[in-house]
């Protein structure tokens, strides 16, 4: 049986889920802010393409929506070693496409859904202001460095 793994740190889902759709892409569909909003919001391609330009530089509801209910199973996660995050990952981009990568709203901000991960060896992350986030990662087993 598959179990549904219950993230409780948004930035570690997202980091996951960047890994599955985008990197591995064993996650499907691979996700597409402009094909999403249009069908999502019944527009046309232009219109769509018109809507990501004017709300891409902030959080588009619909996005950040469908990543958060998004099912990720321990099975898909199983041979996970190393997350990996950077400003220009593909998730990042489909949530809000214009962003400038100087916020912390995709900051992973604990370690503990690391145990979700039972290959997890090393994580690099966005630096944050509380250190303490490597510190927690190291307590678990994980390598871990700021980006």
């Amino acid at each position: 049986m598959k179990e549904k793994l219950d993230f409780k740190d948004l930035g570690f889902k997202l980091a996951v889920i960047n890994e599955l759709m985008y990197v591995r892409e064993v996650l499907k569909p691979k996700i597409d802010v402009y094909k999403f909003i249009e069908k999502q919001r019944n527009l046309s391609e232009s219109e769509a393409f018109e809507v990501i330009e004017k709300e891409g530089y902030e959080i588009i509801p619909e996005m950040m929506d469908y990543f958060k209910s998004l099912e990720i199973t321990s099975k898909m996660v199983q041979d996970i070693e190393e997350l990996y995050t950077d400003g220009g990952d593909d998730i990042y981009l489909q949530i809000i496409p214009f962003w400038s990568g100087e916020s912390d709203v995709f900051n992973i901000k604990s370690a503990r859904d690391v145990d979700l991960l039972p290959a997890l060896k090393k994580v690099t992350i966005f630096y944050d202001e509380d250190t303490s986030i490597l510190t927690e990662f190291k307590n678990k087993g994980i390598t871990a460095n700021w980006l």
